[in-house]
């Protein structure tokens, strides 16, 4: 069996552990079963398995309401600067 080394802020560790033992479980358990329960989230999303799978998916994003069209690279990087120069010392 593999051991992990985990840094993290002592508050945070307090709460894992107290909730851990609330679950009645060691802290390793509590986190064993919460990483099982983060990778069988991820692993529901549903894969591709088709070129007409992927087309439709495409066609269903294409027909929800939204802009008629993208902004142009010289939209995006105005919509940036003008970001970034707000909260900017006027100097």
């Amino acid at each position: 069996m593999a051991r992990v080394q985990l840094v993290i802020p002592d508050e945070e560790r307090d709460r894992f552990v107290h909730q851990a033992r609330r679950e009645g479980m060691t802290f390793s358990a509590w986190l064993r079963e919460a990483a099982r329960e983060r990778l069988a989230r991820h692993r529901t999303s549903k894969r591709f398995e088709s070129d007409a799978d992927l087309e439709a998916f495409w066609r269903e994003l294409d027909a929800q309401p939204g802009p008629e069209r993208e902004p142009d690279w010289e939209d995006h990087l105005k919509t940036i600067n003008e970001s970034r120069s707000r909260g900017a010392p006027d100097t």
